[in-house]
């Protein structure tokens, strides 16, 4: 019998990580990276200076919340607008303005969005989200799950920028297993995903092609060379 694997909560946490560096990576052109210590919590909160939040649920339920401070806050903001061509004149001077709040809900929509299709195309699980909501605050704000969770596990990880300024992410859903009992075919639906397998296949067809005109190349060698030893009756 083939041994069966199992993807736990925190296989679904690092899942949600890679979503959150990748899409804010690409987003802001600069690095973004998290630490590989977890912070095991019992209560989700937002916290000073911009919270986000969403809720997702299907498969599976659950939380995500980002907390920023508003030095991470502003140099994720101005990165972002900068590679998108804004001009810095143009940009807002402080964290509590609209602009930033919209842009941080802006990637945070796409930060859900590439972690729900990376669960359905792993885990063959359907899960949909809200509209995120983003709050500037001074204070800390308790907020849970509207909905039952059997086994509720909650955990911080903290992320960090380019310029070393610190903001959070915690989950919280309900403790999970998920047992792959066999292989499956796994329908792509995530376009970048299909252009860099498409990028890949055309490297690979454009190095066998260059392989076989290389081949090719030899051989007309070896016959030009057969066909002068034959002129010369050798």
């Amino acid at each position: 019998m083939a041994k069966t694997k199992t993807i736990t909560t925190d296989d679904i946490l690092v899942m949600l990580c890679n979503s959150v560096r990748k899409v804010l990576t690409a987003a802001t052109k600069t690095p973004i990276s998290y630490s590989a210590m977890v912070q095991r919590i019992t209560r989700t909160c937002l916290r000073p200076d911009i919270g986000c939040f969403v809720l997702f649920d299907g498969g599976f339920s659950g939380l995500v919340i980002m907390n920023f401070s508003a030095a991470s806050a502003m140099e994720l903001y101005r990165a972002y607008m900068i590679s998108m061509g804004m001009p810095e004149s143009e940009l807002a001077s402080r964290h509590t303005s609209e602009e930033v709040g919209n842009m941080l809900g802006e990637l945070m929509n796409q930060i859900v969005g590439d972690f729900t299709g990376n669960v359905g195309h792993e885990l063959q699980v359907c899960i949909n989200q809200n509209q995120p909501k983003m709050l500037t605050i001074n204070k800390e704000v308790m907020v849970s799950i509207d909905t039952n969770l059997d086994r509720p596990q909650a955990r911080r990880v903290t992320f960090n920028t380019t310029s070393r300024n610190v903001f959070y992410m915690e989950l919280a859903m309900d403790k999970t297993d998920f047992i792959k009992l066999h292989d499956f075919e796994r329908e792509e639906t995530d376009p970048d995903r299909i252009v860099e397998e498409q990028a890949r296949q055309t490297a690979g067809a454009a190095g066998i092609s260059e392989s076989n005109a290389v081949s090719d190349a030899q051989l007309a060698t070896i016959a030009a060379d057969q066909a002068f030893l034959d002129a010369l009756g050798l």
